[in-house]
């Protein structure tokens, strides 16, 4: 039977992570009733959205009480995460566990280890609650897989929560989980937070450790979600550091601080559209508002021409294309009968690269981090949309005509300006709410960094949360 929760029930599964925990350590909230209330909410909620492949909610609660029992015991050895759900994407291996990558090339695969980072969560005291849903191979912006089904934002549910880590995105802004695991190749975990309306960290390449051969990919990482910046701070700091298996993870551990100074003084750069993207009226105008945020709170502000060029774009198109393509056509082309629409264009994109084509992309992408890293020695920062349209329907196929501004677009990279940052792989960006559009949906901007310099982004994060808070109550909530 289906609980209707009361609207402290319901605040207190909007709780940031950092409250919950210091609510369970000040014996005020036990793990046992907090978890009883996201599985009430996902009971509510999931219906509509859709976010879970799978979900694992009396394996959980064993460890709730545990947890509980802990806490009570009055232990002086209270791990950082003790108690706490964390919701786990559904390409992330968790041993023992069915991890079926959105696809049914997958579902009946069973991890046989647990990712690296995912396993430093654990080590801290969390426990997954459930998986979530991700398009087939993480290859989309949108999330909808023949095997789980369409995953929409819970702002809109005609419009996609975004690919690739989408339920984690849409668990998050539903309020069924306080923290969610992502990976990010082209934008995957940039787009669904920004559609979702909650915070996503793509860290410099390196920086968390995978066990997995992308790896290696300097485009491919894995991170954090979370519904505030120190609470997307407090799961890196977890995740992060060298592991002994991942020989691209890096030397030393990178702390973020929880805490930071204010903006005051500090120069920031900013572009509307990275040179060559089309970006709509909603994204614009909260865009331009939170620039002023920016200039109330002492920043100064500097538009810049990075040069960039759609050449960018078909530059990572090809890199992904013929990398990424190629993998998955090695799985596709067992049995094309079961690939998602999704699938089978990456695998039909992989045969129009060349070898040729994929070296300019590392060309074209020396160039721009030439232009970028000139802007980043002078400012502190730089700012643009993560997206440039919202509008994006939840069941959006490669076939599908998409329009901005009435222009056509590639509908697989034209709405989204998180890639260029994929091939600046080594550079910080911070994924945040910018507002709500005219639209109802959900607006958003990256912050982006030199590279290898975390902290920055976090310290312009957490300044624009404390200026414009968000869903820190009913009304900036999505009304499910």
């Amino acid at each position: 039977m289906t609980t209707t929760l009361t609207k402290a029930d319901l605040d207190l599964c909007y709780l940031s992570a950092t409250d919950v925990l210091s609510k369970f350590r000040a014996h005020s909230l036990s793990p046992v009733e907090y978890l009883e209330n996201l599985i009430a909410r996902t009971e509510e909620v999931e219906p509509k959205i859709n976010a879970f492949t799978a979900t694992h909610f009396d394996k959980a609660m064993i460890l709730a009480r545990a947890a509980e029992a802990r806490y009570a015991s009055g232990a002086t050895d209270i791990r950082p995460l003790e108690g706490l759900p964390v919701a786990m994407k559904d390409e992330v291996d968790l041993i023992g566990e069915k991890v079926t990558h959105g696809s049914l090339y997958y579902q009946d695969n069973i991890s046989t280890e647990t990712q690296f980072a995912a396993q430093r969560l654990l080590d801290a005291g969390a426990f997954y609650h459930a998986q979530t849903t991700t398009p087939e191979f993480c290859c989309a912006g949108t999330t909808d897989t023949r095997i789980h089904g369409v995953t929409r934002t819970p702002w809109g549910l005609d419009y996609t929560c975004g690919g690739s880590s989408g339920g984690s995105g849409a668990s998050l802004a539903a309020g069924s989980s306080p923290l969610a695991t992502g990976s990010d190749i082209g934008g995957s975990i940039r787009i669904p937070a920004a559609c979702c309306g909650v915070v996503g960290y793509k860290p410099p390449y390196g920086r968390n450790p995978d066990n997995t051969a992308f790896a290696y990919d300097m485009y491919a990482v894995v991170g954090p979600m979370g519904r505030t910046v120190e609470d997307v701070a407090l799961m890196q700091n977890i995740m992060c550091g060298p592991h002994p298996f991942d020989n691209a993870s890096l030397r030393p551990k990178y702390e973020l601080p929880l805490h930071h100074e204010g903006l005051k003084g500090l120069k920031i750069a900013w572009s509307m559209d990275l040179n060559f993207f089309e970006i709509d009226d909603h994204v614009r105008a909260n865009t331009l508002r939170t620039l002023d945020t920016f200039k109330d709170l002492g920043a100064e502000l500097i538009e810049i021409d990075l040069s960039w060029t759609a050449r960018a774009d078909r530059a990572v198109e090809v890199y992904l294309d013929h990398l990424f393509g190629g993998y998955m056509a090695s799985v596709v082309e067992t049995d094309p009968s079961l690939a998602s629409p999704w699938a089978a264009y990456c695998v039909e994109a992989n045969k129009n690269t060349s070898s040729t084509e994929f070296y300019d992309a590392y060309e074209t992408q020396m160039q721009m981090g030439r232009a970028f890293g000139a802007v980043l020695e002078e400012c502190y920062a730089f700012i643009c949309p993560t997206l440039g349209h919202h509008e994006i329907p939840a069941d959006q196929n490669p076939a599908d005509t998409l329009k901005i501004n009435g222009k056509s677009v590639n509908p697989m990279y034209g709405w989204t300006l998180c890639h260029p940052f994929n091939m600046l792989g080594r550079c910080p960006v911070l994924s945040v709410p910018s507002g709500i559009g005219g639209n109802g949906l959900p607006t958003s901007i990256q912050i982006v960094a030199r590279h290898l310099d975390d902290q920055r982004v976090f310290r312009v994060g957490q300044a624009l949360q404390q200026a414009n808070p968000w869903l820190n109550n009913a009304g900036n909530r999505p009304a499910l």
